[in-house]
């Protein structure tokens, strides 16, 4: 089976855990049986596995999250890159191009793709399998997986189905209706459209050709920026008169809010947080090394990272975007490739930072024009590469790295440093990366 996930999204929605870099997906909030999280990608790349341990996973992504992706899933994951956001129709017409020039999937082949963030069990996943199957085997065009709606609700479009068996022909689509038209929709045997349908690869590449005109991936790669914004359902579903769909009654839930994400959190605290006398349908979530404390409160969300702090009641949780908007941020943390950094101050002149990287894991051999670098060891064993020079490193080594100095440090184990920023123009865009 081959499998497209599609990982967009600004994370705006879910401020302060997430931002530009780590979006909602890559959040660590569901407990594992050992006590550690996971995020929504480790969780659904976790469940496919389990499923269908030989399928085909490749992750449509923009290229501010592929060190996200490497971060969490290592490299077990195919990466569709997308040079710039076009919505899904270029983004699936993209990875689909990838899959057949790059992987060498056969244009006769299944291919399901679906969002990366719903809160799903292992029967969605066993669902996605027959999906597949019925693509593969089956006369429609496309298969789409309808989802049984819980109830009326405005933000999701809906399927028409032709027949109320496990699959019909589609008669038509309807776009998000106010939550009294759902009702009457669901009345007819309507189903949420989820986003989650599959085709034999050719069919996609055929449609992409027709309608954007491309001969391989990368000419379609080099020409990504010019094509026009549109989403993959406005594109081809809905002129595409061939097509099915699939019930599916099984858990599914829109995880795009704090409200609905809550919802999928087995304890109401991760992090450091107390909830005291009289709290009520609460839900705390800090990723700051200092204790919250609650009492009192009833339907309240409570959300600190470096990037700020969220303090709101569910019903206002949904509608915090044009506020996010309005903040001056600048990125304080994200996941990276090799591990992670966290921005503990900032000065005119500098800029302190906590760097931790995995055992095993090294950043690129690079150097910086603008600005000096001092690394102090704090916890670890680690092998620096300073102008063609190694040396190891441990707890309380002092590394001093000045403008044009090529550098690298390499983890033997998990390797903590602290590094001192210095200089009057810190950007991420003085960096120059070398062979070594």
């Amino acid at each position: 089976m081959h499998i497209i996930l599609l990982s967009g999204g600004s994370g705006k929605r879910l401020w302060p855990l997430s931002n530009e870099v780590r979006s909602k997906q890559f959040i660590p909030i569901f407990k594992r049986g050992d006590g550690s999280y996971e995020s929504m990608v480790q969780r659904v790349f976790r469940q496919i596995r389990a499923t269908e341990p030989e399928a085909t996973v490749t992750i449509a992504t923009s290229k501010s999250q592929v060190s996200s992706i490497h971060n969490q899933l290592g490299d077990a994951v195919g990466i569709s890159v997308e040079p710039c956001r076009r919505d899904t129709f270029p983004a699936i017409a993209l990875a689909s191009a990838y899959l057949h020039d790059i992987q060498g999937v056969g244009l006769d082949e299944a291919v399901v793709v679906c969002p990366v963030d719903p809160y799903v069990e292992d029967d969605y996943f066993v669902a996605l399998k027959r999906l597949s199957e019925l693509a593969q085997h089956g006369t429609s065009n496309l298969t789409l997986l309808g989802i049984e709606p819980s109830y009326p609700s405005s933000k999701f479009g809906y399927i028409i189905p032709c027949e109320k068996g496990a699959v019909s022909r589609v008669e038509t689509f309807k776009e998000k209706p106010t939550e009294e038209v759902a009702a009457e929709y669901i009345k007819q045997g309507a189903l949420w459209n989820g986003g989650v349908f599959a085709y034999r690869l050719g069919y996609v590449l055929n449609r992409a050709e027709e309608l954007i005109g491309f001969s391989d991936y990368q000419q379609l790669f080099s020409r990504f920026g010019e094509l026009k914004k549109i989403s993959f359902d406005y594109a081809v579903v809905e002129h595409e008169r061939d097509i099915a769909v699939m019930r599916f009654s099984g858990v599914w839930q829109d995880l795009g809010t704090w409200n609905t994400l809550t919802e999928g959190m087995t304890e109401p605290v991760m992090g450091k947080g107390i909830l005291g006398e009289g709290c009520e349908n609460v839900h705390v979530l800090n990723e700051l090394n200092v204790p919250v404390l609650c009492m009192g409160l009833k339907d309240v969300i409570v959300a600190a990272s470096p990037d700020g702090i969220l303090v709101t009641d569910r019903e206002s949780s949904a509608r915090i975007k044009p506020y996010v908007d309005g903040i001056e941020q600048q990125l304080m943390f994200a996941d990276k490739s090799w591990g992670r950094y966290h921005v503990l101050d900032v000065q005119p002149e500098g800029m302190t930072v906590k760097v931790t990287l995995k055992a095993g894991a090294q950043m690129n051999y690079h150097s910086h024009e603008h600005r000096n670098e001092v690394w102090t060891v704090v916890s670890g064993e680690g092998e620096t590469l300073i102008d063609g020079m190694t040396q190891r490193v441990g707890p309380g080594d002092v590394i001093t790295i000045l403008s044009g100095c090529k550098h690298r440090v390499k983890a033997l184990t998990e390797l903590t440093m602290i590094e001192v920023q210095l200089g009057k123009d810190i950007t991420v865009h003085d960096k120059k990366k070398y062979t070594e």
